[in-house]
């Protein structure tokens, strides 16, 4: 089934995650499994499939990496439901930790400023598995950050064509880095600078535009068969 044949009455990732940053919840950044984001009940087949990829994941983190709209939170969090496992989305809880929103803080600080803060708290939070964790689009970039991510468990990257990420990137206008007057054209650059980084991950997976539990659905065959 092609892309385009698939697209009609399926879910975007990017509208849910505008939808799921206006939930209520006690700690933003972290879900237990246990969430308002369980799909449908398992079979017990998957259950124990999950019960074993639990065993071996340890006190690891399964980290998602990608571009801005590939859909990180939104079948991160699904994820770490189907393996009863926390999400964190660190983009929350670095909010959390600067007391500001993520375009607030370019805007007052800079990239730079932001890049440093990213680095600390993704590198405090991979020693608090085992979780789901979806990080930023350029935290990845960051040597340091790639080496403690590698070592803190399985990397995954959900990769996506320009076309989903711009139109679902479209739907939310405050990206800080497509503040630009063409913002297709950053987002090309961008794909042109990251994509032969985000190709070290260990594992890819493509984010497009089909059902969510597909995408989750590969995501624990992958796991399943590699941890």
């Amino acid at each position: 089934m092609t892309a385009e044949e698939s697209r009609e009455g399926l879910s975007d990732p990017e509208t849910e995650d505008a939808a799921d940053a206006g939930s209520s919840r006690d700690d933003p950044g972290r879900e237990p499994a246990s969430s308002e984001h369980a799909a449908r009940p398992m079979a017990p087949e998957e259950a124990q499939v999950a019960r074993q990829i639990r065993d071996r994941l340890g006190k690891r983190t399964i980290t998602l990496i990608g571009m801005m709209g590939a859909g990180k939170s939104t079948i991160g969090r699904r994820l770490a439901q189907r393996l009863d496992l926390r999400f964190v989305d660190a983009d929350t809880e670095i909010e959390t930790a600067a007391g500001m929103s993520i375009p607030d803080i370019f805007a007052t600080h800079g990239e730079a400023h932001f890049r440093e803060g990213e680095k600390r708290v993704i590198d405090r939070l991979l020693q608090e598995g085992p979780q789901v964790l979806a990080t930023g689009g350029g935290a990845y970039l960051n040597p340091q950050t790639r080496a403690r991510i590698a070592e803190s468990g399985p990397a995954i990257w959900l990769k996506a064509d320009a076309e989903t990420l711009m139109r679902r990137v479209r739907k939310r206008p405050t990206r800080p880095l497509l503040q630009t007057d063409d913002p297709e054209a950053t987002l090309r650059r961008l794909m042109d600078e990251r994509y032969p980084i985000y190709a070290l991950a260990e594992f890819t997976v493509v984010s497009r535009e089909v059902a969510h539990e597909v995408i989750v659905d590969e995501l624990v065959a992958l796991l399943d068969a590699s941890l």
